[in-house]
């Protein structure tokens, strides 16, 4: 089975989506057999890199709510991000534009460390508030899971380096009708749209897994004859002569 994720690294419902599949996918009984893929996804294309503004003046400034509404609004997804055992520290993110690191992990991809890089820059920006637009600050956590300074420098000093990778994944994601992340699309043929509840996951992993290796129907050839005889809970039956 494979599970194609599109997000974005300063969505919130992104990581709270990763976390519950994670966490679906740890009681699934055939996890072994299940791929997850990550594809790029932009919530705004034309954001800056950073412009100083706070998370919640960013989020009152887009939706025309008051900071105070805003605030309620990041505490509540907060609340579901710690339901999962994610920790949102809202007051110092960052808010910036992630072209780079999603270049970045496209790298990471090629050297295996795609799932490891994805997984640090979702923290870097919501739990630790760096500023994963910097090209010092990626360089530091592509080092954490293992990637090469050099190589790393070489990525993000290139700006063509990996983008047509990053706009393939933009431009499957407008052909097959994603406006939202995190969007899920699983055998190529399945969908899950949105951070669903963990029970949701597992029900649609046990779903899919059933549909796409149904049990066997057999054929029955024992014949008419009372040969075959049987026995069952309720007695045995005793052939006629």
């Amino acid at each position: 089975m494979k599970i194609e994720v599109w997000s974005d690294f300063v969505c919130p419902f992104c990581y709270i989506g990763k976390r519950r599949l994670e966490i679906a996918l740890e009681q699934f009984p055939f996890k072994d057999q299940v791929e997850v893929e990550f594809k790029s996804f932009e919530l705004d294309p034309n954001a800056e890199a950073y412009s100083g503004k706070s998370i919640h003046e960013v989020l009152a400034g887009k939706y025309r709510m008051s900071i105070e509404e805003a605030k309620n609004a990041n505490e509540n997804v907060g609340n579901q991000a710690a339901s999962t055992g994610l920790s949102y520290d809202f007051d110092n993110m960052k808010p910036t534009n992630t072209f780079d690191a999603h270049r970045l992990t496209k790298y990471a991809k090629t050297v295996g460390k795609e799932k490891e890089l994805t997984e640090k820059l979702l923290q870097a920006y919501f739990t630790e508030g760096k500023l994963i637009s910097d090209s010092q600050v990626l360089v530091e956590i592509g080092k954490s899971v293992g990637l090469g300074e050099a190589e790393q420098q070489k990525v993000l000093a290139d700006a063509t380096s990996f983008a047509n990778d990053v706009r393939i994944d933009e431009a499957l994601a407008s052909q097959i009708g994603v406006t939202g992340v995190p969007f899920f699309v699983i055998n190529q043929k399945y969908s899950v749209s949105g951070a669903q509840p963990t029970e949701t996951f597992k029900r649609v992993l046990e779903q899919v897994w059933q549909e796409e290796h149904p049990a066997p129907k057999f054929q029955d050839l024992s014949g008419t004859d009372a040969q075959g005889v049987v026995c069952t809970d309720e007695g045995c039956e005793v052939p006629k002569k």
